[in-house]
């Protein structure tokens, strides 16, 4: 029974995972409270955690029907994230883990969004590309055994992320936050060839798997500029519709591509902007037509949980994983290089520069 503990930006989540299988999955989040300033205030998100914690935990454990004294390990996120909001969620786990008795692990915040997947279509593929993309990160994997073997980067978003370019542009078209949920709501009345926004990276000659999408935004921007220019408003639901769909082609495009280069016959989309619509059904058709299969997490496993954390550390528990150290810390812009994460805070300064340690399973 591994308990797992997400805390990285703005959701407080607990999750409870037994052999792979789900048992508990509860989630506060504290977007309602960040919508009026237009994105999250690590400050108050992390106080959100603090109040969120415990009822978030106790659910998890009556939703699953044990005590805390049947747990046997506890994950947390130990990275990337706001620093404040990943302190609040390992001060939390620390304690669970003492007070249970049992071993906690530190587990790298992406590398738990691949592992949602695990609850819903069984283990991954080996290999498998992964598709990652939210309002923080787009990147592309190629994944093999998830907690044994060094994650590959074969390509990262060189700017904004895919989920941040929503979030921006929703905002520039007057839509609340989070955009991506309200991008995919306007776009549904909008005709995406409205408008002819470019598809950054794609042209020959360009890195096939890096992403760029600030010059998506800033294009979206001068549309709208020009129509208020002339005295009118932007048609919300054509510009929303176009930016979509600008966005469900290169990141389907070059995932794709990456499948027929490495000759792998599964994609696996994962993270908060998997649940777009047009992401999903351009992928499913493109997947389709290619000959390879298309896995993607239910919605409520997209966005940030804790039983995706979960999902990692029961992993790491079956695969003989070390736990962390009792003074393992946080690392809030950690690289994805394997899902087990512990760093370890820094040493007095002697002039030198210290560099976190991490395990590797």
């Amino acid at each position: 029974m591994v308990l797992g503990i997400e805390s990285s930006c703005d959701e407080t989540g607990a999750g409870i995972v037994q052999d792979g299988r789900l048992l508990a999955h509860v989630v506060a989040s504290s977007m309602d409270e960040h919508a009026r300033f237009g994105g999250v205030v690590p400050e108050i998100a992390a106080r959100a955690h603090l109040h969120a914690f415990n009822p978030v935990v106790r659910q998890a454990l009556d939703q699953a029907g044990l005590p805390l004294s049947r747990i046997d390990a506890v994950a947390v996120t130990t990275g990337p994230g706001l620093s404040g909001a990943l302190q609040v969620g390992l001060a939390g786990a620390k304690t669970l883990a003492y007070a249970a008795g049992v071993p906690l692990y530190g587990v790298h915040h992406l590398a738990g969004h691949v592992a949602a997947d695990t609850l819903e279509h069984g283990p991954l593929p080996d290999p498998c590309v992964v598709l990652i993309v939210s309002g923080g990160h787009t990147s592309l994997l190629l994944v093999r055994d998830l907690v044994r073997e060094p994650i590959l980067h074969l390509g990262d978003t060189l700017d904004d992320a895919a989920g941040e370019c929503f979030d921006k542009v929703a905002r520039i078209l007057g839509l609340p936050y989070p955009g991506g949920p309200a991008i995919d709501r306007a776009a549904r009345d909008g005709d995406p060839k409205a408008v002819a926004f470019p598809r950054p990276l794609t042209r020959p000659g360009d890195d096939p798997y890096a992403f760029s999408f600030s010059g998506l935004k800033t294009a979206a921007a001068r549309w709208a500029e020009k129509h208020r220019q002339r005295g009118t408003e932007p048609p919300v639901a054509d510009g929303a519709a176009a930016l979509q769909e600008a966005v469900a082609d290169v990141l389907t495009r070059k995932a794709l591509a990456a499948c027929r280069a490495y000759d792998v016959k599964t994609l696996i989309v994962v993270g908060g902007v998997a649940a777009n619509s047009r992401v999903r059904a351009l992928a499913e058709r493109r997947c389709a037509s290619s000959g390879i299969e298309l896995r993607v997490p239910p919605m409520t496993l997209c966005t940030d949980n804790g039983t995706m954390i979960a999902a990692v550390g029961d992993l790491l528990v079956r695969s003989g994983a070390e736990p962390a150290p009792l003074n393992v810390s946080v690392d809030p812009s950690a690289p994805l290089e394997y899902a087990s994460l512990t760093p370890l805070p820094a040493r007095p300064s002697t002039g030198a520069t210290a560099v976190p340690r991490r395990h590797r399973c």
